[in-house]
């Protein structure tokens, strides 16, 4: 299947995969990254186990939003993931990309089954609280529909937390690795870099100052109000 939009759709997310390997957010084939488009009901994503180094736009899978199987046509097999992000995009409506990794930082909190503390402004600027971690899957949600059930439990966790997955754009799973979404395909790598980013920040934190004080809600508050509020003021006109 091929006409502009979806030649444009594939372009995006071919881009948004180099982008993580640029960002050293990946290692080998350690992750991948994926875009939607709503309207037509298709996911765009990495086919599993490709070389960053020999990937092609025209790689790029297209799936079914509704079934997360590839549309007629497509020659190699989407990421294994994709059942993670299909059930991510039929729950999250607002979102139009994510992006999953293996970065070191945010994995280390992942497998040590902490949500990343929100220390200090840079932080506050993206994810408002803490960067949840999810419950580690049972063994029936494991034998059955692994990844389906790590999209399942993400937002599970969302919904029980009252989190807004605009407002917390990313989130740990217990023993495994972050994933991060957003508007795009491009904003969820923005995203996959800052959640990096606070994991190093947070574990500093904690290696100076064993009992460092979480930042005080009224400055994490005007950090992200400021960037993502209704009287937002930061940057130019256009931008949010």
């Amino acid at each position: 299947m091929s006409d502009k939009a979806l030649d444009k759709l594939r372009e995006a997310v071919w881009k948004a995969n180099l982008d993580l390997v640029k960002a050293g957010l990946v290692v080998l084939t350690w992750g991948n990254a994926s875009a939607v488009d709503r309207e037509r009901g298709i996911v765009a994503i990495k086919p599993s186990g490709v070389s960053y180094d020999t990937l092609q736009a025209a790689d790029i899978v297209l799936v079914s939003l509704e079934t997360g199987q590839p549309l007629p046509g497509e020659r190699l097999r989407p990421s294994s993931d994709t059942p993670t992000h299909v059930a991510l995009y039929q729950q999250f409506g607002s979102i139009g990309g994510i992006v999953h990794t293996h970065s070191r930082q945010a994995t280390s909190w992942a497998q040590a089954c902490r949500a990343i503390p929100c220390y200090g402004t840079t932080h506050a600027d993206t994810f408002y609280g803490e960067v949840p971690i999810v419950r580690p899957l049972t063994p029936d949600e494991i034998e059955n529909g692994y990844e389906s059930n790590t999209g399942v439990a993400i937002v599970e966790h969302f919904r029980n937390a009252k989190l807004d997955p605009e407002h917390v754009p990313g989130a740990l799973l217990s023993f495994h690795a972050p994933f991060a979404w957003g508007k795009t395909a491009a904003n969820a790598v923005e995203h996959a870099i800052i959640l990096e980013e606070v994991a190093g920040l947070a574990m500093r934190t904690e290696a100076l100052n064993a009992s460092a004080s979480l930042i005080p809600r009224e400055i994490a508050d005007k950090h992200f109000e400021r960037k993502h509020g209704a009287g937002a003021y930061y940057g130019q006109k256009g931008e949010h």
